[in-house]
């Protein structure tokens, strides 16, 4: 250890930076030298977050370290107000806070968290009472997610909370149905800085012509929304209904039924939004029926859907440019990867799976000059044929070899995920 001690702090930091979170855990067990210089350094812990849960194994070693720290994200799963307030001692700056599993009517100690600007709330498992909890952090919140949130109070009282919220530029609000709330119209005339909204539709036959109207808009600026996720939406939209999204530049569609109806609704959108620059659709019709409308302004792409190599044909004549592309066919993407290279040049990040892939045709991928981000959807393998139950869920040594061969060939240009973090933020809906 005598050695280790003769290298200077700053050279050890440095090569702590290029660890893992994972890996920087591991190295503050080795010796308290390490742990001190990783627990004072709070740069190495910019975006870090901890998931907490049964708050009796906590001890003032573990809170210590926390708050040394400056841990900014954390997520409770499972707790009750009385943790929130032994939270708020420790780090009472905390910037994020995810509830999953609520076991209480009410969350009153939000206002402990003076700098709190990031909550979500999901899978509640008591209902709440009412909303008044975000009074305090009206004037700080940034982002709120609510999920699958139970309650006690008329949605009309959750609209007047979260109306008060003038600084959110990200709202999501997911539901199953039970909250009767016809349209965002109502939240977007207050909301005036948000930029993104992800929303479950409850109607689904036509959208009335202010369905995203904000009306009066307050203080008279024109709606800044330009990121949308819309789930469950299986509903028929007018031109009208979509000319307030004039600054929208990414949409999501989730779409209610696999099994689509007579009517593609998703085309109206692409003709009333050729601006557009990412797009994403999970379900609904097959892509032959909107690939020749896709707007050529398009720089990123995610298919859920129904697709043949010959629609890809057509996407990469009607988005030239594309540089992101999610690509997850309801059938086998076995034919489909071989085409890439030629078909989007310039893609720098690319999700697939790769099950049903020929080696050639994935080390093909070598071709993509532009790619540095190659993820992969289904890093698992069934060890045994004959036991198609025992399913190990990590990369097989098939799959390793082949990045490895892909990595050499890129000269470790590409970047390969085989496991892709969430922000603990986020729902699962989407």
């Amino acid at each position: 250890m005598t050695s280790v001690l003769q290298l200077p702090a700053e050279l050890w930091l440095q090569v702590f930076s290029f660890l893992s979170w994972r890996d920087k855990l591991s190295v503050r067990c080795t010796c308290s030298h390490f742990r001190h210089l990783l627990d004072k350094s709070r740069p190495l812990w910019r975006g870090f977050h901890v998931v907490l849960r049964q708050f009796s194994r906590y001890n003032h070693p573990f809170w210590r370290s926390l708050a040394q720290r400056h841990v900014g994200i954390v997520s409770v799963r499972s707790g009750k107000r009385k943790h929130l307030k032994q939270l708020s001692t420790w780090i009472p700056a905390l910037d994020a806070l995810g509830l999953d599993d609520w076991r209480e009517g009410g969350i009153d100690e939000l206002k402990l968290f003076q700098r709190l600007q990031r909550l979500s709330i999901t899978n509640s498992s008591i209902p709440l009472k009412n909303f008044n909890f975000l009074s305090p952090v009206s004037h700080q919140l940034t982002q709120l997610s609510l999920c699958n949130v139970q309650l006690t109070c008329p949605a009309s009282q959750l609209l007047a909370s979260v109306s008060q919220l003038t600084r959110l530029t990200s709202l999501l609000l997911h539901h199953d149905g039970s909250l009767s709330i016809p349209n965002p119209s109502s939240v977007l005339t207050h909301l005036t800085k948000l930029k993104h909204l992800s929303w479950t539709m409850i109607t689904y036959k036509t959208l009335s012509h202010d369905f995203f109207d904000p009306g009066h808009h307050t203080g008279g600026s024109a709606l800044q929304l330009s990121d949308l996720q819309l789930l469950n939406y299986d509903a028929v939209v007018t031109h009208e209904a979509l000319q307030p999204l004039s600054c929208l530049r990414s949409l999501s569609i989730f779409h209610l039924y696999s099994v689509p109806g007579p009517t593609c609704h998703l085309q109206t959108w692409l003709m009333a939004l050729p601006q557009l620059r990412s797009l994403s659709v999970h379900g609904g019709h097959p892509l032959a029926v909107y690939a020749d409308i896709l707007p050529s302004s398009l720089l990123s792409l995610t298919l859920c859907v129904d697709l043949q190599p010959e629609d890809l044909q057509v996407v990469s004549h009607r988005a030239p440019h594309l540089q992101h592309l999610h690509l997850e066919p309801w059938s086998s993407s076995s034919n489909l990867v071989t085409l890439l290279p030629h078909l989007f040049p310039h893609l720098r990040t690319l999700r697939i799976r790769h099950h049903h892939v020929s080696d050639g045709d994935f080390l093909r991928l070598q071709q993509l000059q532009h790619l540095d981000t190659l993820e992969l959807l289904d890093s698992y393998y069934r060890p045994d044929p004959a036991d198609p139950s025992w399913v190990v869920n990590e990369p097989s040594p098939r799959l390793l070899q082949l990045i490895s061969d892909l990595q050499d060939l890129t000269n470790h240009r590409v970047r390969v995920i085989t496991s892709s973090h969430r922000d603990p933020l986020t729902c699962h809906c989407v």
